[in-house]
């Protein structure tokens, strides 16, 4: 009877009967699966890609609407510069009392 650890032989070539150790199975596992799970926490994670590809796109989003709302801001400044005491428009005060009190002149007709 031949020892475990010798093998056997086939063709003038020796070959081992032995499988691969139980710890290097786990080894080769668990570096598969720590893998796995970087990969996928750098992919889908709190701070991966497809999160980086949403912040961005909620940024673009954002930033339109930041600028828009400057310009609104803008516009309401210069009419409340100009409905102010030290320069009042009259055509934007008769415009706002038309609009807001619904004040028509004694001569116009008005059409709803």
């Amino acid at each position: 009877m031949l020892p475990v650890n010798e093998g056997w032989q086939h063709r003038g070539r020796t070959m081992s009967t032995q499988r691969p150790a139980f710890g290097a199975a786990m080894y080769v596992m668990t570096v598969f699966t720590l893998g796995s799970y970087f990969t996928f926490a750098a992919v889908q994670g709190d701070y991966g890609v497809f999160r980086r590809v949403q912040i961005d796109a909620e940024a673009g989003v954002l930033a339109a609407e930041r600028d828009r709302l400057a310009l609104e801001l803008d516009v309401l400044k210069n009419k409340t510069r100009r409905l102010s005491d030290d320069f009042l428009d009259i055509d934007l005060l008769d415009q706002q009392a038309r609009d807001v009190l619904g004040l028509i002149r004694a001569d116009e007709i008005v059409i709803r």
